[in-house]
């Protein structure tokens, strides 16, 4: 059946459209973008009317995520994952292996595929893991996890053990067009550190992780992806000195991309001693960092340095967020907060404009995964992310629908917000709050 989206702003990057435009979409494909479609193309169908100030865009992608199953679901399941995914404006999400057991191998990457299926939300891309067990010690089968799936590949909570490892999974994911994708922190330097070494960290008494930690690293396997032709993908980007060992690698024509979370160009380590001390739920890996480190994550996506912004969701359950801050686990999340935050402190803010944004959610991160979606050109598939840059929203961590609550940004006010979350042509979230009619399928 066919149906028409008239009257909103659609921006979509990839095919330099940027106006007022309506979309045809007919069963899971976009149809036409044009001017002033006649209503009769839906004459079979139906008329969503929207107010001129929303914005129609290809659908987000978060290459960021964690969804715990399996073997912890008491933090999150695929299901309340991907419940959350839509309700945040992403119709997809790439997930990553720490799960118990780790997916590294398509036993596993099979189960998540079919818990998507069964939740019929968002659309999942299992990552699989580096190495066996995420231990460090022998390439996983690539090959496998590449058949059975999976998109790319990590041993992300970790970085990847050795040079010689980094080295064996870029030559094979070469083979397969996939990334790899690394959490940089040389280990020997983090220790048993918990948050930015500096004075912030100094003065509550906790240890330190330098910045430098995660430089080394990424230096690293930007070097060996120059030397194998590979591909490394750089997540959650946090230090000034990670962004130069970025823009060096692009500038010699190296295959390397990086991702930036919003907690890291909105936050410094100062929350961590106000106005609630030693509040876990400002505790992530990489931490946060100083002002230097947050305005250069901001400089970098300004630039065009930053390829990609990802939310990193790592939910916990609150239970385990609630003891000693060094003994608490990394991570919050993300996925219900990332637009507004970004509409709020990129978009309003003045640092880039809205299609920018839109690259950095949808195109790129589409790109880089080497899966469907961030275009509206006839024939993609119908994945669209519907905004509202006027609406109000107060973050409420008892309304998310993650499983988990933890987030700094309880009580945060932002400016602009989702109006609807279509996948393969159907509404899988719409805020009549936003102006999403009511009546909209």
């Amino acid at each position: 059946m066919k149906w028409l989206l008239k009257g909103a702003r659609v921006v979509d990057p990839a095919n330099g459209v940027d106006g007022q435009f309506d979309v045809l979409i007919d069963g899971d494909r976009i149809v036409q973008v044009g001017r002033d479609l006649p209503e009769a193309l839906a004459a079979d169908g139906s008329v969503v009317r929207l107010a001129p100030r929303l914005v129609i865009c290809p659908g987000f992608i978060d290459m960021h995520v964690h969804l715990r199953e399996p073997g912890q679901e008491h933090k999150e399941t695929v299901a309340t994952g991907v419940l959350s995914a839509v309700t945040g404006g992403f119709t997809a999400v790439a997930c990553m292996p720490n799960t118990r057991p780790v997916n590294d191998s398509a036993g596993v990457t099979q189960l998540i595929l079919q818990k998507a299926r069964e939740a019929n939300l968002a659309r999942v891309y299992p990552i699989g893991a580096v190495s066996r067990g995420q231990k460090g010690e022998e390439l996983a089968d690539i090959a496998e996890l590449h058949t059975a799936g999976c998109v790319a590949v990590t041993d992300d909570g970790l970085p990847i053990s050795t040079a010689l490892l980094a080295r064996r999974a870029l030559e094979y994911t070469r083979m397969f067009g996939m990334p790899v994708i690394e959490h940089c922190e040389d280990q020997s330097l983090k220790g048993e550190g918990c948050a930015h070494e500096g004075p912030v960290a100094a003065s509550l008494g906790l240890k330190g992780i330098p910045g430098a930690a995660e430089a080394i690293t990424a230096g690293r396997d930007i070097l060996l992806a120059e030397m194998t032709g590979g591909h490394v993908h750089i997540a959650h980007m946090s230090a000034w000195t990670t962004l130069e060992a970025v823009r060096q690698g692009k500038s010699r024509g190296v295959r390397v991309t990086a991702e930036v979370c919003p907690h890291h160009f909105t936050l410094t380590d100062d929350l961590l001693a106000a106005p609630v001390p030693y509040d876990t739920d400002t505790k992530m890996n990489p931490p946060l960092r100083e002002a230097r480190d947050r305005d250069a994550m901001l400089a970098g996506i300004a630039d065009g340095s930053v390829d990609v912004i990802a939310t990193d969701h790592a939910p916990h359950h609150a239970d385990e967020k609630n003891v000693e801050f060094d003994k608490a686990p990394f991570g919050i999340v993300g996925l219900e907060t990332a637009v507004p935050i970004c509409l709020d402190r990129l978009v309003g803010a003045g640092v880039i404009g809205l299609p920018r944004l839109v690259e950095m959610m949808s195109v790129n991160p589409a790109r880089i995964l080497n899966v469907q979606g961030g275009s509206l050109v006839p024939g993609a598939v119908a994945d669209i992310t519907i905004l509202d840059p006027d609406l109000r929203v107060t973050i409420d961590r008892a309304a998310l629908k993650s499983k988990s609550k933890n987030t700094p940004y309880h009580g945060w006010t932002f400016t602009g917000g989702v109006a609807a979350t279509i996948v393969g042509g159907r509404v899988v979230f719409g805020n009549q709050a936003a102006g999403w009619p009511a009546e909209a399928r």
